[in-house]
């Protein structure tokens, strides 16, 4: 099922930041509002990949009270690959690579009513439909476009195949890869339920003015019901 809104899911790579500070950019992100956030920092031992859990779970639970909203409906941080790290720091999903625990052998470790999210990496259609029927509650597909971060994924995949992955997904399927400003328009009008990303929330000038360029470009946005309809 599609969001009411297109999602922007933030990826971290704190060696990627100019200022190396990759909390502060994570505690912007939540103000700023932005839907997810993923954790990846995959050379991080146990001890300090968990201690960058628990500082952006905490940073959403004082903008909760900032703003007397329930955390529910604020950033929702999940962790790459480590369901462990995810839980002992009370993040709210975990998102699954190639190698990672198969969808359906987290979602039977971790009960659906706690409301805890399993996102799961895609590079085709066939990936998609095989994430939903393990019981992912949403699936990153890429790379949509060229990317040098992607290039072991091979060729970029391109519109087309959004359209052809979400045409049937029940879950949200987010596009990643290559995502510009430029690109946006183009994930969302092919069906993608938001867009996801490194650089695009790290390589710029204000975190906060990227997430309201985006919001408005997303806003923009034709129906893709619509123009799906008529193609």
């Amino acid at each position: 099922m599609k969001p009411a809104q297109p999602l922007l899911y933030y990826i971290t790579d704190r060696r990627a930041l100019a200022s190396a500070d990759v909390i502060r950019t994570i505690l912007a992100a939540v103000e700023a509002g932005v839907d997810l956030i993923q954790i990846r920092e995959k050379d991080l031992g146990t001890r300090d990949l968990l201690r960058l859990v628990e500082a952006a779970v905490q940073g959403v639970r004082e903008q909760a009270a900032r703003t007397t909203a329930s955390t529910q409906g604020l950033t929702r941080v999940v962790v790459n690959d480590r369901l462990d790290v995810a839980l002992a720091g009370e993040a709210r999903g975990v998102h699954l690579g190639g190698r990672s625990m198969q969808a359906d052998a987290v979602r039977a470790a971790v009960p659906t009513q706690k409301g805890f999210w399993v996102g799961v990496s895609c590079h085709s259609p066939e990936d998609v439909a095989a994430a939903e029927t393990a019981g992912a509650d949403y699936a990153l597909l890429g790379p949509i476009f060229e990317t040098a971060s992607k290039l072991a994924y091979g060729p970029p995949l391109g519109a087309a195949v959004v359209e052809r992955a979400t045409r049937h997904a029940r879950i949200p399927v987010l596009a990643l890869g290559g995502i510009t400003l430029e690109r946006v328009r183009t994930c969302i009008e092919a069906g993608a339920a938001g867009i996801a990303g490194i650089s695009i929330f790290q390589q710029c000038a204000s975190l906060p003015g990227r997430v309201l360029e985006l919001r408005r470009l997303l806003g923009q946005a034709a129906s893709p019901a619509a123009d799906l309809g008529n193609a």
